[in-house]
This record gives structure tokens, sequence and C-alpha cells, in this order.
């Protein structure tokens, strides 16, 4: 069965999750990781307050990250991902719908996948390219292939942000791993002497992670194992570093 393979490195970086902010307590945690607890929100002080306000707890995690890891940099192509996305403003306008309340064109619009990457660019009055996608328990790899996609056609570095959260108390029973908090973001640039890989292959279904798969991948880049093997479904992904 053929193997594909992407190769990239990481120009900066940037994580953070309710109690895990600096990068001593990212660096504890990947040594010896607890389970993260919802609880305090991210300031993102560099985005105006009035846009800064349309953000939920999800879009402001990923934004945090998004502006701390782009510094000053525009003109950047990126890519947002995240399993579950807004899922919770999805379920109260369901909710609304449900009880035949008039839905409201605001809280739709920052319902859907790309809205914090649309606030992102609208902040920075920021034209470049952005894609949101989602990809299941795969969703970081995903990312990083359409990432490593715009690498090749000739971007000098790309934006990556991910986060999630843990579901909705409706959909909790749907959980099919231990839903945390957490974000994180790269500048991704070709790669150079040290790169990151990123193989895969489909393979059988092997025993499924009890941890997100992008905490998996966070703390894989954070340590200094030489990989790390993901099964999802039919696919297995392997994640390696150059010796």
């Amino acid at each position: 069965m053929s193997t594909h393979e992407v190769a990239f490195s990481i120009a900066r970086h940037a994580a953070w999750a309710p109690g895990v902010t600096s990068s001593d307590a990212w660096r504890a945690w990947a040594g010896a990781p607890w389970p993260i607890e919802m609880g305090e929100e991210p300031k993102v002080a560099a985005m105006p307050a009035m846009l800064r306000r349309r953000a939920g707890f999800l879009g402001r995690m990923a934004l945090e990250v998004a502006y701390e890891c782009a510094g000053g940099q525009t003109n950047v192509p990126t890519v947002f991902c995240s399993r579950h996305g807004e899922v919770a403003r999805a379920i109260e306008l369901l909710s609304d719908l449900a009880r035949g309340e008039p839905l409201s064109p605001t809280a739709f619009g920052l319902a859907v996948h790309n809205a914090s990457a649309g606030l992102f660019s609208i902040a920075r009055a920021d034209r470049a390219n952005h894609v949101a996608l989602a990809g299941g328990s795969a969703t970081v790899e995903h990312a990083v292939i359409e990432a490593c996609g715009m690498l090749a056609d000739g971007a000098a570095s790309v934006l990556l942000v991910a986060c999630d959260a843990p579901l909705p108390a409706l959909l909790a029973p749907f959980e099919d791993c231990d839903e945390q908090p957490w974000a994180f973001a790269w500048l991704m640039t070709a790669a150079d002497a040290n790169p990151l890989r990123l193989s895969w292959q489909g393979a059988q279904a092997g025993e499924a992670s009890s941890t997100p798969g992008g905490l998996e991948v966070l703390r894989f880049q954070l340590g200094a194992t030489p990989a790390l093997v993901r099964d999802t479904g039919a696919m297995r992904w392997t994640w390696s570093r150059d010796a």
C-alpha cells in the first residue's frame, strides 16, 4: 500500500489553554500531560474590542494563538482547523429554531466554520487567502497537508491555527475521546535542515486514543520523541522528526 509524505519546518509557534498559557507551562504539560479543564478565557488584547466581543470561547483561543504566532507579519495565507468548530453556537441557533424564535444573522455568521478566520482577516485588514476545515479525528493532519500544498504553490510561509473544546452537554454522549480546550498555531515554512514529517497510508483501524488528536500532535511537536503514530479510522498517520 502506497505511503505519502509531506515535510515542513516551524518558524514560530504558540499555544494556549486554560491554565496552560506560558512556554514553561506547555513544556511541563508535554512532559507529563494532565487533563485541561474549561476555565479562563484568553484576552486577545491585540484585537480591537468591537471585533473581540464577537468571538466566543473557541474563537478567542484561536485568535490568541494566531496573533501571537503571526506577530506583525501580514499577507500570510492561513489555515484554520477545528474538528467541532463553533458547535455551541450552532446548538443555540437550532434550539431557537425549535422554539420558533427568529434566528440572529450575526449569531449565524459567527457559527460558521470560518468565523475566526474572518474576524482575524478583518481585524488586520489582511486580504491573504484563508481556509477553514474539519477532518474528523485527523483534522490537524488534513490541515497540515493543506498548508503544505500552499507552500508548494509558492507561499513563503503559512499560518496554521488549530483549536477545539469540549462538546455542549447535548452532544457530550457522542464524544469519542476526552475532549479538552486547547489551541495552537504554527508559522510553517518549507522544510529546512530539521523538518517535521507527516506520512500517511491506509491501515486497519487501530485502538483509538483517549487524547484529542490535536493535543497528541502538539505534545509531539513540543517534545523530543522521534515519532508519533496515530490511527484514525482507515488511516495511519506517522509524525516524525530527523534525529
